[in-house]
């Protein structure tokens, strides 16, 4: 009977869960640099404390992005509507306008966190959503892209990333 049970589990196994290992292993994520953005900010607009927090607004004066496929400027008309949660987490809510190197204008929104740790260290990660009539960049209106932030003097630098 032993034996009997032996070559149902091989069967099984062979049959169910290797097929199942190889497809999870399909599904890891992949990802490919978008590009890399510099923004310049206008000094901060204190709205100060409301029932959702601690506001302030970060107002873009520029900047600049350049990737492997898409380049340009960050036109000074956005910024950031954070609210600070807690002594050390800020929930950011930034909407920007790209225009790319041969004029074609793409519109930014993305939310994200920054979450500073007891040694100065911080987490920044941001999830941009693009949205464009360009026919040339109509595929950033379907991507799923992250963004790691760094804080910079006068702005903010992210390398903004697209999940394959």
């Amino acid at each position: 009977m032993h034996k009997l049970e032996a070559v149902f589990f091989i069967l099984f196994f062979s049959i169910f869960l290797v097929p199942f290992t190889v497809r999870s292993q399909e599904l890891g994520l992949k990802h490919e640099l978008l590009f890399e953005m510099t923004a310049w900010l206008d000094e901060p607009i204190e709205i100060g404390d409301t029932p959702m927090g601690k506001r302030t607004i970060y107002p873009v004066s520029g900047g600049t992005f350049k990737g492997p496929e898409i380049n340009g400027k960050v036109l000074p008309n956005g910024g950031d509507w954070v609210i600070k949660i807690d002594s050390s987490t800020e929930k950011l809510d930034v909407r920007a306008v790209l225009e790319t190197n041969e004029g074609e204008i793409v519109y930014t929104h993305y939310g994200g966190f920054i979450h500073w740790n007891a040694d100065g260290s911080y987490y920044f990660r941001t999830n941009p959503v693009f949205e464009t009539s360009s026919e040339k960049y109509a595929w950033l209106n379907y991507i799923i892209a992250v963004g790691v932030g760094e804080l910079i003097e006068g702005g903010v630098r992210y390398k903004v990333y697209k999940i394959n």
